[in-house]
């Protein structure tokens, strides 16, 4: 069986998270749809995807909204700032650098990010928020 829209996405974008000299500089590879319990910091997860349906009469698409989260240790917000900045990078307006097997990505955005204070005081979360377009290839 293959995948739909929302998990061909997210093995695309984690591909080119993973490729990306400048996300790898902080994370080191570190790219889960489920982190580990004991994984080194910083890292990233996905978090909340939404794919909703945007057929025409003469395609099946989606519009899917992808939340990827990076988690940071370090003093301050620098850290999560500087991740979630370097994702958005690799990935507003990147359509070409991505490859979602079985659809046409049409357009990708960086809609925001927000960078917050973990709930116990350690450290931050940055979550970016992407919007994507796909149809069937």
């Amino acid at each position: 069986m293959s995948d739909g829209f929302a998990l061909a996405l997210q093995k695309g974008v984690r591909a080119t998270l993973v490729a990306n000299s400048a996300i790898s500089g902080y994370v080191s590879g570190r790219v889960f749809d489920e982190a580990p319990t004991s994984v080194a910091h910083p890292f990233i997860r996905f978090g909340n995807i939404t794919p909703s349906a945007d057929d025409t009469d003469g395609s099946i698409g989606a519009e899917v909204s992808l939340n990827i989260e990076a988690f940071s240790l370090a003093t301050g917000r620098v850290e999560a700032t500087q991740i979630a900045e370097a994702v958005r990078a690799a990935l507003h307006r990147q359509e070409s650098s991505v490859t979602v097997t079985g659809f046409h990505l049409i357009e990708m955005r960086c809609e925001q990010y927000v960078v917050t204070r973990n709930s116990d005081d350690r450290g931050h979360t940055a979550s970016v928020i992407l919007t994507a377009m796909l149809e069937n290839a």
